[in-house]
């Protein structure tokens, strides 16, 4: 019996994290992405600007926002890392010269 409620209380205390990082379900209001935009703008992102960088610049900018608010997000996110290196088979390409259009008949 002592065996089991030690084992409660070791799945109650390794539970209770999941429940603190739990996000609500609450939908985001209107003021608060205001808010949240204001809070970009002043880092420095500037949403009217036209870049064709766009990712980089709302990123940078939402880690200043972080780093200000002390709740900096570590480097790996959830989409995974960056590929190391990249690898190719087959053969390389070459041009075929002018060909009839007859050729091979």
């Amino acid at each position: 019996m002592k065996s089991l409620i030690q084992a409660v209380v070791i799945a109650t205390v390794l539970a209770a994290p999941v429940a603190s990082f739990a996000q609500s379900n609450q939908p985001v209001t209107r003021a608060q992405v205001r808010a949240e935009l204001i809070q970009l703008e002043k880092a420095g992102y500037q949403p009217t600007r036209s870049d064709p960088y766009y990712p980089a610049d709302i990123q940078a900018a939402e880690a200043r926002v972080a780093a200000q608010n002390g709740t900096a997000q570590p480097a790996v996110s959830s989409y995974g890392g960056v590929a190391n290196g990249s690898s190719d088979s087959g053969r390389a390409v070459s041009a075929n010269g002018t060909k009839s259009i007859y050729f091979g008949n």
